[in-house]
């Protein structure tokens, strides 16, 4: 039993490895210029092992998008069910959001660069928002408790969503693009102060 228990650790964890090569690969040298044989290079695996993980480098992607909106959507969700004002929790996503550009750079790389431009990678089983779900859901949850407390503006999800995401997005593209003059988290009062301003009741 012991040895099953390990085998499948193992499993997980190498796992875990390729989709960590992947994200930065695809990031850094985009989806269709990264081969199997890189990821599985990067990994320190043949490239018949690597099938034993992932059918093909689709199948990877789908894995990879499906993986970042969980994680996120594990923060956010954290965030929606703790004790915080609406005000509050947008301070708390922008300043997760910002930390992960910072500390994970590629899961942020990756979305916009290959989840965002590659559209037809996605088309079968990853139509409109069904591989984000995880991401979006928590969103939604979000703007409907800030609507319920009267907080925010009861409005369109997706006007409302475009522009959070809209102020997130386009801060980290900047600080990808090193033109931020100052650290990105000094940009973490300001932005929360802009989202809430322009989403609130007035």
């Amino acid at each position: 039993m012991k040895v099953v228990v390990l085998a499948r650790r193992l499993k997980a964890e190498r796992k875990e490895n390729i989709i960590s090569a992947a994200l930065s690969l695809f990031s850094k040298e985009g989806f269709h210029a990264t081969t199997i044989p890189d990821i599985a290079e990067k990994v320190g695996m043949s490239v018949g092992n690597f099938y034993n993980y992932f059918s093909s480098k689709e199948t990877l992607a789908k894995e990879l998008i499906l993986y970042i909106s969980t994680y996120l959507g594990d923060r956010i969700k954290a965030i929606n069910e703790g004790p915080l004002t609406t005000e509050e929790k947008i301070a708390a996503i922008v300043t997760m959001y910002f930390k992960i550009a910072e500390e994970r750079p590629e899961m942020i790389e990756y979305f916009l660069r290959i989840y965002l431009s590659n559209r037809e990678v996605f088309r079968d089983g990853c139509e409109g928002i069904i591989c984000v779900s995880s991401f979006v859901t928590e969103m939604m949850i979000f703007f409907d408790d800030g609507v319920s407390s009267g907080d925010l503006r009861d409005q369109d999800f997706f006007s409302a969503f475009g522009l959070f995401m809209g102020y997130l997005g386009g801060m980290v593209f900047l600080f990808g693009e090193k033109i931020l003059p100052e650290p990105l988290n000094t940009y973490e009062a300001p932005i929360s102060d802009n989202i809430y301003n322009a989403l609130r009741v007035i």
